[in-house]
């Protein structure tokens, strides 16, 4: 009965997401299906463009755009809800002596509700089941010996590195290793906490080259890589603690408020009260402190990304799913408060997708921008949008000389418009222009000489909400 009452979750889950398959694309989902579809090697980190994102993840979007673009991406986001959900069941039932639903419909509910950010694809989604594929194969290494215990560990080591190649900081496998194999130290079980790093380290290892030789085969050098995942986060974080407009803390303040009435602090709070017994889960690993270890780290992860973006509370999946499958190893105390505390979470992500789903505009501007780029445009025409929304470069059909398709690197990589000067000053300018406002000057960029140029060799040709859309008139 419990196991069709998971996949019951998992249908919800899915049938929660079917009304925004179709939505507009967000401007992170068309950003990256525009830099995954042309990826070759170029001047730039993927082809022509640059991003602060890990490769597997741009193969995912690569996918997709071969599968015929936004749909298809969504219905991608889908199957990743539907797995984790399954894998949430199934970590439950290798922890603990008793099947627990809980796992599955904390999954369920978070992954499905809108106040998550559900509503588009991203790294932090499609990290989820590769996470939690990770964690179910640490449980198999703990519980298993010999070759067994390092092979499952060699499983959690590429799925750990999976993950982190999809999205950076989510290294949430590694996290729960390490746990792990502190607490069998601790408990003077050295073989077995020797098994589990090694087969974690191999797995990780193997994984990471491959996926190395991959991107180099693609064009996309290691060392660059590095600078780009790694090095310009810090550089990221430095320009936005320095430079950043009052949007920033409105969106975090959003963020709590989402969290809050999404009920996750609550499911939290009272699975928290659950592990405070004893497992009865004989030889199988005690997840109470491996739990605490990442959602502390999840929380971490959450504040450190800076711009408090709502899928950032996407993050806090696995480590719930793990909290829920701690408390299934003990006995079954505060039943009727989990059902409440869950139930209100299932009743907010059912009362946030209808409201989304009722509320949330089926033709965006960002897409009528891109509509009339690509009814007034040639085939040889190009655009760059001042900054961000790289989902209307990819709606319009047309390429960008500008390889700062984001407004983040902009500020952090180009602050002056050194090189977005010289694309517009330059023979190959582009032959539309797109800014957000009335002109180029935002917080963290110098526009003034761009903006120059701008005015001397561009025109408005029209005007959509908050757009102004400009055309090369001054040819060289």
């Amino acid at each position: 009965m419990t196991a069709r009452l998971s996949w019951l979750a998992a249908a919800a889950a899915a049938l929660a997401w079917l009304p925004f398959v179709t939505k507009p694309l967000s401007p992170d989902e068309g950003g990256f299906l525009l830099v995954a579809s042309q990826w070759h090697p170029g001047r730039s980190l993927y082809g022509p463009y640059w991003v602060d994102r890990p490769p597997l993840l741009l193969t995912v979007f690569d996918l997709a755009a071969h599968l015929g673009g936004a749909v298809a991406l969504r219905l991608i986001g889908v199957l990743a809800v539907v797995a984790s959900v399954l894998l949430a069941d199934l970590l439950g039932r290798r922890a603990a002596p008793r099947r627990s639903l809980t796992p599955a419909v904390v999954a369920a509910a978070f992954l499905s509700t809108p106040l998550f950010g559900t509503t588009m694809v991203n790294g932090e989604l499609l990290a989820v089941p590769l996470v939690l594929s990770g964690l179910v194969a640490l449980v198999r290494s703990w519980t298993a010996t010999g070759a067994s215990a390092l092979g499952w560990g060699a499983v959690a080591g590429v799925t750990a590195a999976a993950a982190a190649l999809v999205k950076q900081n989510v290294v949430d496998v590694f996290v729960v290793a390490a746990a792990l194999a502190v607490q069998a130290l601790w408990a003077r079980q050295g073989r077995r906490a020797g098994a589990l790093v090694a087969g974690v380290v191999l797995g990780a290892a193997a994984a990471l080259v491959a996926c190395l030789l991959w991107a180099e085969v693609r064009g996309t050098e290691p060392v660059r890589l590095w600078d780009a995942v790694v090095t310009f986060r810090t550089q990221a974080d430095a320009v936005i603690r320095r430079s950043a407009n009052g949007a920033t803390s409105g969106r975090f303040r959003e963020l709590l408020g989402a969290a809050a009435l999404s009920g996750a602090p609550l499911v939290l709070v009272v699975l928290a009260l659950r592990v405070r017994r004893p497992p009865e889960a004989a030889g199988r690993p005690d997840l109470r402190v491996p739990a605490a270890v990442l959602i502390g780290w999840e929380l971490i992860g959450i504040a450190g990304g800076g711009s408090y973006w709502l899928h950032y509370l996407i993050g806090l999946v696995p480590g719930l799913v793990l909290l829920a499958a701690a408390a299934a190893q003990r006995p079954p105390d505060l039943r009727r408060t989990t059902a409440v505390a869950v139930a209100l979470a299932v009743a907010s992500a059912s009362v946030a997708t209808v409201t989304f789903a009722a509320t949330e505009p089926t033709y965006s501007t960002d897409l009528a921008v891109a509509t009339y780029l690509r009814d007034h445009s040639r085939p040889r025409d190009t655009v760059v949008v001042g900054f961000g929304h790289p989902d209307i470069v990819y709606d319009s059909g047309l390429r960008s000389p500008y390889e700062e398709l984001w407004s983040l690197p902009v500020r952090v990589r180009d602050p002056r418009l050194t090189e977005l000067t010289h694309v517009l000053d330059g023979r190959r300018a582009p032959t539309w222009v797109v800014v957000d406002g009335t002109s180029l000057a935002t917080w963290g960029v110098d526009a003034s000489t761009a903006q120059t140029v701008l005015d001397t060799r561009y025109a408005p040709a029209t005007t959509i909400g908050s757009y102004v859309v400009w055309r090369l008139h001054a040819v060289r």
